[in-house]
């Protein structure tokens, strides 16, 4: 029993170690030496089992397209990932980057709101940084393209289709999405979560 007990508290330490840590963060408590274009949407720190990490999403909004000979705009989101070295060094591991360019209808590059995360749902004691967006450039009720973007550690995973329209009382279009490879041979957990981020923000909701 007595060496049952340290065997226990150590096992129960190193859970403790492995559990993901996460600070969110506002443009103020972004440090200065980090460079981003467009407005922030989330920012966090985390710490995982590899070390400690710092996540910016963030849009541009509508821009006027240069030179365009239809009056077009563009729209673009962006996602930063770096690792924060023990010098305060803070060094880029990953980007994301989608765009809408010269578009002259109604266009859209955004986050969709509230489902930025950060997990571990293989309980490895790695992080999961979830992204999902939706694009579009349209002039009539149609689907966006939509996707989740996952990384961990080095291993990105993704999910595409688009989200679903209601064209009438009984009609709709869209809502189809494959996993991408990687999606497909990873751990049930990861698929089980995209499907269910999928199914909650299927439905356009217009602004």
């Amino acid at each position: 029993m007595k060496l049952f007990c340290p065997i226990l508290l150590l096992l129960f330490i190193q859970s403790a170690s492995a559990q993901v840590q996460v600070t969110k963060l506002d443009k103020k408590t972004v440090p200065a030496s980090v460079k981003y274009s467009g407005h922030i949407i989330d920012a966090v720190k985390y710490k995982d089992s590899g070390g400690e990490y710092l996540v910016i999403t963030t849009e541009t909004g509508e821009t006027p397209t240069k030179n365009s000979e239809m009056e077009g705009r563009d729209a673009a989101l962006y996602a930063y990932h770096y690792t924060i070295e023990g010098n305060g060094v803070y060094k880029s591991t990953w980007q994301t980057y989608d765009f809408i360019k010269d578009c002259p209808v109604d266009i859209n590059a955004s986050f969709i709101p509230g489902t930025f995360a950060v997990t571990d749902l293989d309980k490895n004691g790695k992080a999961e940084v979830w992204l999902m967006y939706k694009t579009v450039c349209h002039g009539d009720v149609s689907p966006s393209n939509m996707k989740i973007i996952m990384h961990e550690g080095d291993k990105k995973y993704a999910v595409r289709g688009t989200n679903k329209v209601k064209l009438s009382a009984t009609e709709t279009e869209g809502g189809k999405y494959t996993f991408d490879e990687v999606f497909k041979n990873g751990p049930e957990a990861f698929r089980q979560y995209a499907a269910k981020l999928w199914q909650k923000n299927i439905m356009e909701t217009w602004k």
